[in-house]
């Protein structure tokens, strides 16, 4: 990817996000939409749109209020970037954030519950744990 192509993808990002904060009047497009990234065509034709929509049970009646509205929000984008050709738009789900977060939060999980189970037992420094090796006589 070019760095004329990556500074096109930013700026489109910037201004789509900005409209869909502006408001939509589409009842289907509810809840936080968050673009989180733009992928540009080397032609800069064409624009893939990765959003991320929350709450989730909003996230498919969202996407096809985006994808009807797609044309608007290309034409209101168009006004706020010096653009000579505006790409057209394709709107797809970020499920990277959402894989992110079900990550994060199994990380809690785990370390509320080593803590929990550290609470509970009193280790004698003297004794090796479970990490320790005698030299691998366990082969």
């Amino acid at each position: 990817m070019t760095k004329r192509v990556q500074q096109v993808a930013s700026t489109v990002r910037e201004a789509i996000q900005q409209v869909i904060q502006k408001g939509l009047s589409d009842p289907r497009v509810r809840g936080l939409v968050t673009v989180t990234r733009v992928t540009v065509s080397e032609d800069l034709r064409e624009a893939t749109v990765f959003v991320s929509v929350l709450p989730e049970e909003h996230e498919k009646l969202t996407m096809h209020g985006l994808e009807a509205a797609s044309r608007y929000i290309r034409r209101e984008a168009a006004e706020l970037v010096a653009l000579s050709r505006m790409p057209t738009l394709k709107f797809k789900v970020d499920r990277g954030m959402k894989n992110q977060a079900a990550v994060f939060r199994a990380l809690g999980e785990i370390k509320a519950g080593d803590e929990k189970d550290g609470d509970e037992t009193d280790k004698d420094p003297d004794q090796p744990g479970p990490e320790s090796t005698d030299g691998g006589s366990e082969r």
